[in-house]
């Protein structure tokens, strides 16, 4: 019975590590941030990138001029900060995605979603993802990432690498190795 236990707590675990070796971490806008200005096209950013569930989503900007609003489809496309589904203002806002679906943010501050700091974070299903082609003649050119300096990177390429089922098994097979390991010896 104590070996089903700890089989089940090792389960647990190996799922857990395995959530968090499939999230990627996006910092908004690459090097530039969250800003209206520096000519930043968000769409085309976000259109590079592969959502998927458990990613998260980073927004860093300056507070004093800046916020991040979650809304609505609709309140996105007009712009419209009147009921939010939620407000961000540190200046450094991880959202982590949840859901398959669109999410949708933009700045609140006036004149700053019509100037184009909003973006839609689509999530597609696997099944979406297997229909879309990689390269369409209808999508945009890929615009390469910027990459930010230092150990904090938040460029997803790093924990992208480890999206391979084969380091995935790989991880699986080592901790199930350990798990014997230990309650054999």
């Amino acid at each position: 019975m104590a070996l089903v236990m700890r089989a089940v707590a090792l389960l647990t675990v190996m799922t857990l590590m395995l959530e968090l070796i499939h999230a990627a971490v996006y910092k908004v806008g690459d090097s530039a941030g969250w800003t209206a200005s520096g000519n930043i096209d968000y769409k085309q950013w976000s259109a590079t990138k592969t959502f998927q569930v458990g990613d998260v989503i980073l927004f860093e900007y300056n507070a004093q001029f800046h916020n991040v609003m979650r809304v609505t489809h609709a309140m996105y496309r007009a712009c419209n900060t009147s009921a939010p589904m939620a407000t961000y203002t540190t200046g450094n806002d991880s959202i982590t995605i949840k859901t398959r679906r669109h999410h949708f943010f933009f700045c609140g501050v006036p004149g700053h979603c019509q100037a184009g700091q909003k973006v839609d974070i689509n999530v597609l299903r696997s099944d979406e993802r297997a229909q879309t082609p990689a390269s369409s003649s209808m999508s945009s050119p890929p615009v390469p990432s910027a990459r930010v300096a230092g150990p904090a990177s938040s460029n997803a390429l790093s924990l992208k690498a480890l999206r391979s089922p084969f380091c995935s098994f790989g991880l699986a097979m080592a901790v199930l190795a350990t798990f014997f390991y230990i309650n054999l010896a």
